[in-house]
């Protein structure tokens, strides 16, 4: 048994490895059929975690590896790590390995689950009393979990840090970590390619020459074709989806800087009827970007079909009409000087965030299980892109609401809290959705969604200077510093 339980723990040991440096690519099929054969064997324990696995640490990174792969592992499996008063033993509270995992673990919580709200709770508070006591290693290991736990932050972007402060007799370890240079250099040479391509589009277009007002940030774009897709392959498709983003972000700054409310108006008309007749109306500058935006779609729909047989144009165009309402919708805010009631406000953010717009584009690119049920509810907008679209716009007020903060408006801070506050309710929904049985749940879709979701803070953490100390760090991490173990 103990022999059992060791080889147990050992593989998922290795999969949290190989997932948190960004190797998984590699191995999805190993990985499936390691998390398949342990959720069977939790199964036959009525659906608690393996008698295999005893301790607090073993059992939590059981249960948030099965749950990130979409297995529904029920939360009382931490029941056993309660006294009869129903709360956790004492000897939880001296396990520091076993709080941190149970902390990752809690980050995959869905709503209603009170079990995994204490644990959140509990391990956090306990965390930040031990962290004073422990030595360096152990305090700068704590101090990362709380602030940037697995399951909401980027892989490749802490994959690095992980090899190196890694601490274990596993004689694995070192291949791995060879294995994980040679893979980050690799991908990094791709991804420096990669932006090239992006870089030429953007000029070729033209906008950037003819709007001087237009922000011009290749590179930022492109964070989210690196965030939503993963997979080194996929190399076209990453081009791709940074295309759309570009667009949001030039259309936006129309809307804020150079159209009036009647110009404005007629441009969101065209587009939501995607109406050429009525574009040839326009002002020169808008009649540039519908034709780029047009031309946009033409080549991405081309490629969809060509590679999936089906045309996505008509349900890619439609996302464009739902942006350009939303952004008229607080231009006209703006100009009247009206303040929206927050459920307002939040209902057309979440329209406006850009997500709808890049989900949809991600969803056709990667091409997996296109069908007319899924795009009739990719149509629809499901909640796994409004949950997301939530997570952005909410995170968009928390940067507002520090910015204002500075001022010491005690508000500002009450802001703050609220926004966090529906942040972590946002990604309750978006775990349920990876849970849930649907066309998009543990699939690639559904993952770059997660992966969107967790570029967010680095969008929108800033510093006084109003930079993006966090952004920065991750495009210079990713794209731009060679690989050091």
């Amino acid at each position: 048994m103990g022999h059992r339980r060791q080889h147990g723990y050992e593989s998922l040991a290795m999969v949290d490895a190989v997932q948190r440096v960004g190797l998984d690519h590699h191995f999805h099929d190993e990985i499936e059929e390691v998390l398949h054969n342990h959720h069977f064997i939790a199964s036959l324990a009525d659906g608690v975690a393996s008698p295999e696995l005893q301790s607090l640490h073993e059992v939590a990174l059981s249960f948030r590896l099965l749950r990130q792969q979409g297995y529904p592992v029920p939360a009382d499996v931490f029941g056993r790590f309660k006294d009869k008063h129903g709360r956790f033993n004492q000897e939880v509270g001296k396990d520091v390995k076993g709080l941190m995992e149970l902390y990752e673990a809690s980050q995959l919580g869905v709503d209603g689950e009170d079990i995994i709200a204490e644990a959140e709770a509990y391990s956090s508070q306990f965390l930040r009393q031990l962290e004073p006591l422990l030595d360096h290693h152990q305090a700068i290991a704590v101090r990362h979990t709380l602030t940037q736990p697995h399951h909401k932050n980027i892989a490749r972007f802490n994959a690095l840090n992980y090899l190196h402060n890694y601490q274990g007799a596993n004689t694995w370890v070192h291949v791995l970590q060879d294995l994980a240079k040679l893979d980050f250099d690799l991908v990094q040479s791709l991804y420096k390619q990669e932006l090239q391509q992006v870089s030429k589009w953007w000029w070729d277009m033209g906008l950037s020459k003819e709007l001087e007002h237009v922000r011009d940030q290749p590179v930022k774009w492109y964070t989210f074709g690196i965030a939503c897709i993963e997979d080194p392959s996929l190399s076209q498709e990453r081009v791709e989806l940074t295309k759309p983003v570009a667009m949001i972000y030039a259309i936006d700054d129309v809307f804020d800087v150079y159209g009036t409310i009647e110009e404005l108006t007629f441009f969101t008309e065209a587009v939501d009827r995607w109406d050429y007749a009525l574009v040839e109306k326009l002002p020169d500058y808008m009649r540039l970007c519908f034709r780029v935006l047009d031309d946009m779609i033409n080549e991405i729909s081309h490629r969809v079909e060509t590679l999936h047989g089906w045309n996505p144009a008509r349900s890619l165009r439609k996302p464009w009409g739902i942006i350009c309402k939303a952004f008229l919708v607080e231009a006209k805010w703006f100009h009247s000087k009206t303040l929206p009631k927050s459920e307002e406000y939040l209902a057309n953010g979440i329209r406006s965030s850009g997500v709808p717009v890049i989900l949809v584009h991600l969803f056709f690119l990667l091409g997996q299980n296109i069908n007319t049920n899924t795009v009739e509810e990719i149509d629809r907008l499901p909640e796994i892109i409004s949950s997301t679209a939530t997570i952005l716009r909410l995170w968009n007020d928390v940067g507002s609401a520090r910015e204002h903060g500075k001022e010491g408006r005690e508000e500002a801070a009450k802001a703050m809290d609220e926004a966090m506050r529906r942040v972590s309710e946002a990604w309750k929904r978006l775990n349920r959705e990876n849970l849930s049985p649907s066309p998009f749940s543990s699939s690639p879709f559904s993952r770059g969604s997660l992966n969107l979701a967790r570029l967010v803070p680095l969008l929108y953490s800033f510093s006084e200077r109003r930079s993006l100390p966090l952004l920065e760090e991750f495009i210079n991490c990713v794209i731009y510093e060679p690989a050091t173990l």
